[in-house]
């Protein structure tokens, strides 16, 4: 099937893009694999969708932000300029063509306008991103630490409130929700302290993160548990187990964001959370059908203090700026795929192991 060649060609595609370059392009060298290969990975499988008839993704960048995503972390985490960002989709594009030569595999007319105006398309994000970046300092956020008290706050309220009706309980559940209640009183009492810790935060500096090692897969459950238990079978999990370096409570918190959104923006539908490894990053998509987000709204929905869905749903507008600036802040980013067919797909793009991007006087 022409689709799955397509789509096989991937990690050649890869791994020859990397060595060029690194070969190629200046202060490439430099930067490790997790940071080099970035969101390469998702923009490859967004243009097999687009070269595949059978899917309606027009170009790789139609309803995704992953290219000024690139942008957004080649500012960050690299002394690039514009031209070298340029010259990484150019160097994609002409490695795309020949591992497809190689396979024996023709691009026709259409494909070779799918694949030029990809590439064109995630040149112009890419840049624009990368420009607004490097031209300004960024609005504070410190506000998403008090939003995400609610979360919290919420589960305390549902034990609470379940306690109060007793009757009937038995001792190991009455055990199990004074617990809970203990447990997101001490992490409110840990958020006011991190408050404190970032009242001058500005996106663009880091958040201040406490690294430990441990497995993904069990927080992202543990998340999922939480909304299940205020909407049951709403959520579910999947992939396997990734270990690696990361703040445990405020990736929690970005999760909880993410979900939270998932609750008020989707469907009736099932939430879907995966979590998978590769090129020394892990990624964690969060998916819901239902409403999805227009293309014009897409560069804007990180902005802090600002709200697209003006319908019934609560929300101050500063809890994607906060997920964004966790991801940030851990050498990773995050990027939203969203149309009416697919429906809406934020993914969490993080280096295995942070420790090497994290300013330790952060």
């Amino acid at each position: 099937m022409r689709t799955q060649r397509i789509a096989d060609l991937r990690e050649a595609v890869l791994h020859e893009w990397e060595h060029r370059v690194r070969a190629s392009v200046r202060g490439a060298e430099q930067l490790l694999p997790p940071i080099l290969i970035n969101t390469l990975p998702a923009f490859f499988d967004h243009l097999a969708e687009a070269l595949s008839r059978e899917h309606p993704r027009d170009t790789a960048g139609s309803n995704s932000n992953m290219p000024a995503v690139h942008g957004n972390e080649r500012a960050r985490m690299t002394n690039y300029g514009p031209e070298q960002v340029i010259q990484e989709y150019q160097i994609f594009r002409d490695c795309f063509a020949e591992a497809a030569l190689a396979a024996g595999l023709s691009l026709r007319r259409r494909d070779w306008a799918i694949l030029q105006a990809s590439i064109d398309a995630a040149i112009r994000d890419s840049i624009r991103e990368f420009t607004a970046m490097h031209e300004s300092f960024q609005r504070r956020i410190a506000a998403g630490l008090s939003h995400d008290m609610r979360n919290p706050l919420s589960v305390i309220l549902i034990s609470a409130q379940l306690l109060q009706r007793r009757a009937g309980l038995e001792p190991e559940k009455i055990t199990e929700l004074t617990q809970r209640i203990v447990e997101h009183g001490k992490r409110l009492d840990t958020m006011i302290e991190e408050l404190l810790d970032t009242l001058s935060y500005h996106r663009g500096q880091q958040l201040p993160l406490a690294l430990t090692r441990f497995d993904l897969l069990p927080l992202a459950q543990s998340v999922c548990a939480q909304v299940n238990l205020q909407h049951p079978d709403k959520c579910q999990v999947t992939g396997s187990g990734v270990t690696g370096w990361w703040c445990d409570n405020s990736l929690r918190r970005a999760l909880e964001n993410l979900l939270g959104n998932a609750v008020k923006y989707g469907d009736e539908g099932v939430i879907d959370v995966l979590v998978e490894h590769e090129h020394d990053r892990v990624r964690i998509s969060v998916h819901n059908s239902g409403s999805f987000i227009a293309d014009e709204q897409m560069s804007r929905i990180f902005d802090y203090l600002r709200r697209e869905h003006h319908g019934p749903a609560p929300g101050w507008g500063i809890g994607l700026p906060y997920v964004q600036n966790v991801a940030e802040s851990h050498g990773g980013s995050i990027g939203v795929d969203s149309s009416p067919a697919t429906g809406t797909t934020f993914i969490l793009d993080l280096p295995i192991d942070c420790r090497p991007y994290v300013d330790p006087a952060a």
